[in-house]
């Protein structure tokens, strides 16, 4: 098996349902002066102060970043 349960559905929409609100994390790094890459890292720091939500667009930017290298 390639990481698929047996009998269950995948759903394929997956990305599409991860974001709540397009390019508002873009947006953040941009008023903090900084790029995607460098505001993610920033936020997901042991001991940042970013909220949650912040936190978890961060990890969300870092994920589709690898998905885009391929």
């Amino acid at each position: 098996m390639t990481g698929k349960k047996a009998g269950k559905k995948t759903n394929k929409k997956w990305i599409k349902k991860a974001i709540k609100k397009p390019g508002a994390f873009k947006a953040k790094a941009k008023k903090a002066g900084m790029s995607t890459k460098e505001y993610a890292d920033k936020v997901l720091e042991k001991g940042s102060k970013a909220s949650s939500k912040t936190k978890k667009q961060a990890n969300l930017a870092e994920t589709f970043s690898k998905m885009r290298r391929g």
